[in-house]
């Protein structure tokens, strides 16, 4: 389900139903691109895991859209400075892709392989890209950050105090410190006695600035797809 939420009163208004029909598959990770359109992607948490996950597109004026399914777990969804690259990852498989994207339209062309994480990484994870056009990427598993440049190449690493690092998103009053999310569910006592940090946010300062996001296009009519 997508929904509106004002941080402030507390009000959440539904906007679309998402994959109602699928009853194992829940949102997870999205960005705005630069239009202000949401991309977002699901997944599928049926313990057998299915390729059963989508990505979409809302502009909060027509119905919700699929780009492309076939997704394990999607994560990673970004967009270069420009609005021209679209980046994702299907997590399980190691992988970050990259799409041509029509910001005028919002539609994706010529997906292609940009970075895959070697057996010394983890799981690539929700990624942002910063002001020179590199993509960061938080590795799940990896206790790492990856700065990728724009050819896919690894530009530099910044090692992490625990193992399941989801996140990452620049911030502070000049968008030059990066913040990082992690987790700490699934780690069993012993892991957590080695990383006592799991579960916290890390500010980092990186020294590149990151990108001021385009305002969600916005609401007119509450939507519903089944």
């Amino acid at each position: 389900m997508l929904a509106r939420f004002d941080s402030i009163s507390g009000f959440s208004e539904p906007l679309a139903s998402i994959e109602a029909d699928l009853a194992t598959t829940r949102l997870n990770d999205g960005k705005l691109d630069r239009q202000g359109r949401l991309v977002f992607g699901t997944m599928d948490e049926a313990p057998e895991r299915r390729p059963l996950g989508h990505v979409w597109v809302y502009d909060g004026e027509t119905e919700p859209r699929v780009l492309f399914g076939d997704i394990l777990i999607s994560n990673s969804i970004a967009f270069s400075p420009d609005g021209r690259r679209m980046y994702f990852a299907d997590t399980p498989l190691k992988k970050i892709f990259v799409f041509d994207y029509d910001p005028r339209v919002g539609a994706i062309a010529n997906r292609r392989m940009f970075a895959e994480v070697g057996p010394e990484g983890g799981f690539p994870d929700g990624s942002t890209v910063d002001a020179e056009g590199y993509l960061w990427n938080a590795e799940w598993g990896g206790a790492r950050v990856v700065r990728y440049s724009p050819d896919g190449r690894v530009d530099r690493v910044i090692p992490m105090p625990c193992s399941q690092i989801t996140c990452c998103a620049f911030g502070g009053d000049d968008l030059s410190t990066l913040f990082v999310t992690s987790a700490r569910n699934g780690l069993s006592d012993a892991a957590l006695a080695t990383q006592p940090h799991a579960g916290a946010l890390f500010a980092v300062k990186v020294g590149v600035r990151g990108l001021v996001d385009t305002p969600f296009r916005g609401v007119k009519t509450a939507l519903s797809r089944v």
